[in-house]
């Protein structure tokens, strides 16, 4: 086993891990070093200006029906299993670890060294060893980078081996497929192969802090943050398609960071050290910050078209995948804090994209509608192509990333609910999807009308404003938004067929009941009482 000259690693060695009979070990190598490896190894190309482009082959997203965690006595009473939270033996996970390590034997790998959480009271030491260069690039931009000074006392509190063309054989290792991505909390080991796509290194590390952070009395997040001129923190919740990156990226408001966070009695801090955008259609005059990103040294982009001759990208192009990304470091932010630290929130909005064209467009939350619609992490779908397909679809994801959490939403909803009480953090609800009627009758909600809402919410201009309270989902609205038409904040009345409205509201409104139900018995009453009307 030879490991790479002149840079500082842990004594804390690999064999700890298992691994033993390895070629070069690529010890915390920095960015320029990791991308000439990589494109030594023909793993990436350079495009205009330096970013990596590389490829994840079929796996252009997450392997959500893949992942396991090994269900052993320290963790099997409190995992919430399911469909999401699949177990796997101690055995089963035992004996891919050792035919993983038979495979790198006599095969380089790179190590990075780094943590997951800004704040050093919370903070936890991971190691990510890899098999592709660029996949070290990647861990180096998402997650917090080391001191020099640190590297040599490191010891990892949870560690990543991610071999990509290293394949399960399901038969064996009682795996779906090829794929794996198996969390052993016991051993503190995360095993990923048979996918080059990077995100299944963040999302796993994330997976491990939304288990670890609650026992340390923390509310582990999906969500952006970011601080305004004032000092005062804010927190955006949402899935895909609810603007929660755009919304949360303002150029007058310090980014936190966009996608992982805890609360704790500190206040809110950054899981990471950087950012994975999403990058499909993205513009210069929309997002300006992320597009200057991917025309940045150290950034990889996955999945993106890169001309052959100009070396010029084309956002535009989702041949590939849609879901085509970008990881970065935060400090190509301009507007970030580098610390990764904020204060309490006073403001935390939760974002959904109703397609059915039903919720208000701005409204308030108690303590326990903020935990009821936390568990619910609802938005909706628009109607397909497919023949038959003619209204929207919901979509519910407890607490805003249902696949990352392994505890059930409760635990989660009950921290959040805490927080709010404490701080005294005011909760809002935005639709940014459809007023007017539904998707293929009404519009999308105009972007200046939804960033006035945010804006007056984050200005404090609707505290004192008088409500309105919806009699269907109980949540209050504001009579009146600056900037904002008064008919389109009520959307029964930006409706031309009313009686469709009430239809189509107590529609929604079983659905949210319905999609509840999964989660009654472990539910308090004060929030199932935080449901909407039934029908």
């Amino acid at each position: 086993m030879r490991e790479s000259a002149g840079v500082n690693h842990s004594s804390y060695g690999l064999d700890n891990h298992g691994l033993y009979n390895l070629n070069d070990i690529y010890w915390n190598l920095p960015t320029p070093s990791l991308m000439e490896q990589a494109i030594f190894r023909r793993e990436g190309q350079l495009s205009h200006l330096g970013p990596l482009v590389v490829r994840t082959g079929h796996h252009t997203g997450r392997s959500a029906n893949d992942k396991f965690i090994v269900d052993e006595p320290s963790v099997s009473k409190d995992i919430w299993w399911g469909d999401i939270n699949k177990p796997i033996s101690e055995e089963a996970f035992d004996n891919l670890h050792k035919r993983l390590a038979s495979y790198l034997q006599n095969k380089d790998v790179y190590v990075q060294d780094c943590y997951a959480g800004a704040d050093s009271d919370y903070r936890l030491p991971v190691r990510i060893i890899t098999e592709n260069a660029w996949h070290n690039i990647f861990a180096r931009n998402v997650f917090i980078q080391a001191e020099r000074e640190e590297l040599a006392d490191h010891v990892p509190g949870f560690t990543v081996i991610d071999v990509p063309r290293f394949h399960a054989i399901p038969e064996v290792d009682g795996t779906v497929s090829e794929t794996f991505i198996i969390v052993n909390f016991s051993k503190k080991l995360v095993l990923i192969g048979g996918t080059s796509y990077a995100g299944e290194i963040k999302k796993s590390i994330f997976s491990v802090m939304n288990y670890l952070m609650p026992q340390r009395d923390v509310l582990p997040m999906h969500c952006s943050a970011n601080i305004g001129p004032n000092g005062k923190t804010a927190l955006f919740f949402g899935l895909s398609g609810t603007g929660k990156t755009t919304l949360s990226a303002d150029a007058s408001r310090t980014l936190i960071g966009d996608d992982e966070h805890g609360w704790s009695d500190n206040g809110i801090f950054n899981f990471e050290g950087g950012c994975y955008a999403k990058l499909i259609n993205l513009s210069a005059e929309n997002e300006p910050e992320i597009f200057s990103t991917t025309m940045r040294f150290g950034t990889i982009l996955e999945n993106v078209t890169m001309m052959a001759d100009s070396r010029r990208l084309d956002l535009d192009d989702s041949t590939l995948t849609e879901n085509t990304r970008g990881a970065y470091h935060i400090s190509a932010i301009p507007n970030a804090t580098l610390d990764g630290v904020g204060g309490h929130p006073d403001t935390v909005i939760m974002l959904t994209a109703d397609a059915f064209g039903v919720l208000p467009p701005v409204s308030r939350l108690n303590s326990a509608q903020a935990m009821y619609h936390f568990i619910s992490g609802y938005t909706a779908r628009v109607a397909g192509t497919e023949k038959g397909v003619t209204e929207p679809s919901p979509v519910f994801s407890a607490c805003y990333g249902a696949p990352f959490m392994p505890l059930h939403p409760q635990r989660y909803a009950e921290l959040l609910g805490k927080r709010i009480d404490e701080h005294k953090s005011k909760v809002w609800l935005i639709n940014t999807g459809w007023t007017g009627g539904p998707y293929g009758v009404g519009s999308r909600m105009a972007i200046p009308h939804t960033r006035a809402m945010v804006n007056a919410v984050l200005d404090g201009k609707l505290d004192d404003i008088p409500m309105r309270k919806d009699p269907i989902f109980g949540v209050e609205i504001p009579t009146q938004v600056p900037d904002v038409p008064i008919d389109v904040l009520f959307p029964r009345d930006t409706w031309k067929d009313q009686g469709a409205y009430d239809a189509q509201a107590m529609k929604l409104a079983g659905m949210f009941r319905d999609n509840f139900k999964k989660f009654s018995l472990q539910v308090s009453q004060d929030i199932k009482d935080a449901a909407p009307k039934a029908g």
